[in-house]
């Protein structure tokens, strides 16, 4: 009741707006010890994932704390886990706003942000200032001026600086709104990319004394025989794990809704069923090679399960996180955890 009556008037206020007073409120409770006043106790339901003990296998995804500001708070709500990013190695402004668009019919986002954050050095700050010591991943991109072509280079010196403090690096090829980003996903620039991520991962663990895993995060809009291809190579480089989906381009179940042509990755509820979908065709490709993390369109218990049910091993939430507030994390944990019990 008290998020619900919170959200109705934050939803009155511009959506960047309203995103970045809470996360300045969520810093400021944070810094100060008040987070405690958020803390909402989960059921234990510890899953080990990737070689990583998740106290439950329900964690914010990607782009909601994108510089790494609200770790404490958000940790207190109850996450299993906290990803933060995506980060480039240079400061970026993103794109000109307004940028994030509320299709509340729908329980659903459309962004455009395009990787707007304080740069890679920045959220290690904040992350060395925090008290977290949860199960923490950072989510890496290439800076919008950089060429596709280069982007390598991008994933390297973020992944070199981000190692010795994530528990697990996230390596985004999908967001829809840097340009030439999606085509890293396939053929040969997957691969190349693939290979160069894992002997720089082997070098790293090498120096710091401790293996940290990395997903790739790959995008709803594929057809079956290229998330086959994408499974592919995921399994001949030997990856840790696979996050599917990102945003979609599609607008399916949003047609003639006010926003509901706006550019950008559309998020929430219309995501679920392809989310789902490619979460499915991954399982039945990699067959058990790694596991996958499931987002998009979890807006209550049922859809978190069904995430589970499709093959995923842990699932991630945020749009609907928006719209139902903490009560989502304990639903979705919850219900996972009756799928043991039937």
């Amino acid at each position: 009741m008290l998020y619900q009556l919170a959200r109705s008037a934050l939803f009155q206020l511009d959506p960047e707006v309203s995103h970045d007073l809470t996360l300045k409120s969520m810093q400021l409770m944070g810094s100060s010890g008040l987070d405690k006043l958020l803390a909402c106790k989960q059921p234990e339901l510890p899953v080990n994932v990737m070689g990583i003990d998740f106290p439950n296998p329900v964690g914010l995804a990607a782009g909601l704390d994108k510089n790494a500001v609200a770790i404490d708070a958000m940790s207190a709500l109850g996450f299993g886990f906290v990803e933060v990013g995506t980060v480039t190695p240079r400061p970026q402004p993103g794109n000109p706003k307004p940028r994030i668009f509320r299709l509340p019919q729908q329980h659903a986002i459309i962004n455009r942000m395009g990787f707007n954050n304080l740069g890679v050095d920045a959220l290690l700050e904040n992350v060395a200032k925090s008290r977290f010591r949860g199960v923490l991943g950072i989510n890496i991109g290439k800076n919008i001026d950089t060429p596709v072509e280069n982007a390598l280079d991008d994933y390297l010196l973020c992944m070199r600086k981000v190692y010795s403090e994530a528990t697990y690096i996230t390596v985004n090829v999908s967001s829809p709104n840097t340009p030439g980003l999606r085509n890293l996903q396939f053929g040969d620039s997957l691969n190349e990319l693939l290979e160069n991520l894992k002997e720089e991962q082997a070098k790293l663990a090498q120096v710091f004394g401790k293996y940290v895993p990395v997903a790739v995060k790959i995008a709803p809009d594929m057809n079956e025989e290229e998330f086959g291809l994408v499974a592919a190579s995921l399994k001949q480089y030997e990856l840790d794990g696979v996050i599917a989906t990102n945003t979609t381009l599609s607008r399916e179940g949003v047609e003639g809704l006010q926003y509901g042509d706006e550019a950008g990755g559309l998020s929430g509820a219309p995501v679920r069923s392809g989310s789902t979908r490619a979460v499915r065709i991954l399982a039945r490709e990699l067959d058990g090679a790694l596991p996958i993390i499931g987002v998009g369109g979890i807006t209550d218990g049922f859809d978190a399960r069904e995430k589970i049910e499709a093959g995923a091993s842990l699932v991630q939430i945020y749009s609907g996180f928006i719209y139902q507030g903490p009560s989502l994390i304990r639903d979705s944990v919850k219900a996972i955890a009756e799928l043991g019990d039937s």
